[in-house]
């Protein structure tokens, strides 16, 4: 019995060696690029309220009446911005229009533009030009979030893997603060800060406990990243939350060159579009509509519907053909082009990932919660790295003084 107990003790010890090992150096080495990616998620949480509480003048009452349809948008584009095509545009409950546009010359130094248009008047609100390869700031804010400002094919995998091993030190983590006997005191030192402690252990209790605390939500945030990033782990969690079928790919469709249309223009295409889809969601809360670029043939219309403000997973999506605007439908659905509420349950879990990812699924208090659990997590690094430096300096102290001992008994003897 001393020899099973002996050796299942030994087992722990191997084991809690190696997750230390992992936990230590695998923190060191993805540790400034976890605190760029939990920072920026943190201010990514809130970009929506943070700009309604910095640009008021983009807020707008709702009014008994419809707003204004994508004709008008386009003249007042067409006056407002020469040599610019209106691209896209987005509508909210309470905002105004938002009106994207690109230059007509794409080898110019121009960069794309915005207008803030009043849905019901026509007034523009704001105007901003952008200089090439120049973004608005949360946009930036995403980028870095994403692939760190460096180009997409090199950022996008060092971060969707960074945060792979951020999730094995998250594992490891749990490991090294299960205490190994549970006594009063062990509890309070795995659940409590001791704020009147050292600076030492208030940075240890901080890594400690506050790891402990935001764990389940930093582990759903990561995965629910991952699930974009990583191509076999996105399969993967597709396959197993539907019992086992094929995530279906991202489909797209293409207006038909070969028939020809009933001869509308393109102001008058696009507002043929947009009252099918008003008309049937009229309780929707936002709308998001994509122009045909008529320099490519095969070119559509593709406008997404928001019933719920403040989430997307049960956006709908539509496509329609630029020349006789008729809805076109894929072959093959895919995730986003069914239904919400008839889809299965790993297709809805799917629809919900991006919700779910920001806390936006549990209203402003699950963003509060993702906010917080970022936060922490980008703080885990640096009192991890302080704790490790830490002891560092401990042990090359403690060699350094046992050699001066050493060497003192040394001289002492000689003497």
């Amino acid at each position: 019995m001393a020899a099973v107990a002996k050796k299942k003790k030994s087992n722990r010890s191997l084991f809690y060696r190696i997750s230390a090992w992992l936990h230590l150096w695998l923190g060191l080495i993805t540790g400034i690029i976890v605190i760029i990616v939990c920072l920026t998620g943190c201010i990514w949480c809130f970009n929506e309220e943070i700009t309604s509480i910095l640009e008021p003048e983009t807020r707008v009452a709702k009014q008994e009446k419809p707003v204004l349809p994508p004709s008008r948008l386009m003249a007042i584009a067409a006056s407002e911005l020469k040599d610019y095509r209106v691209t896209n545009y987005s509508v909210y409950q309470g905002k105004v229009f938002e009106v994207y546009a690109q230059p007509l010359n794409v080898k110019s130094n121009a960069g794309n533009a915005r207008l803030y248009i009043d849905p019901y008047t026509g007034q523009v609100i704001k105007k901003r030009i952008y200089e090439k390869g120049e973004v608005p700031f949360f946009r930036w804010i995403l980028n870095g979030h994403r692939f760190l400002w460096f180009p997409w094919k090199l950022g996008r995998p060092i971060v969707n893997y960074s945060i792979l091993i951020f999730v094995i030190t998250l594992i490891t983590g749990i490991v090294l603060w299960w205490p190994r006997k549970w006594t009063k005191a062990t509890r309070e030192q795995a659940f409590k800060v001791k704020w009147t402690a050292s600076l030492k252990r208030v940075n240890y209790d901080l890594h400690n406990v506050f790891g402990f605390y935001s764990l389940l939500i930093l582990l759903v945030i990561s995965l629910t990243g991952m699930v974009w990033g990583i191509e076999w782990f996105s399969k993967g969690t597709y396959w197993l939350t539907t019992g086992g079928q094929t995530l279906p790919p991202y489909s797209t469709v293409s207006s038909d060159t070969t028939r020809p249309g009933k001869g509308y223009l393109p102001e008058q295409a696009a507002d043929i579009v947009w009252n099918k889809v008003v008309s049937a969601h009229p309780g929707a809360t936002g709308f998001y509509m994509s122009l045909p670029d008529t320099a490519e043939r095969k070119s559509s219309f593709f406008v997404s519907v928001y019933p719920k403000r403040g989430v997307f997973y049960n956006f709908k999506r539509y496509t329609f053909d630029q020349y006789n605007v008729k809805e076109l439908k894929p072959e093959k659905e895919g995730v986003y082009d069914m239904s919400y509420e008839t889809a299965s349950v790993g297709t809805k879990l799917r629809r919900l990932n991006y919700d779910i990812h920001v806390g936006a699924i549990l209203g402003l208090p699950g963003k509060f919660l993702a906010f917080f659990a970022s936060l922490i997590g980008a703080s885990l690094p640096i009192t991890g790295f302080i704790i490790w430096w830490g002891k560092k300096k401990k042990k090359k102290g403690g060699k350094h003084q046992r050699k001066t001992v050493l060497s003192q008994h040394k001289t002492h003897a000689s003497a």
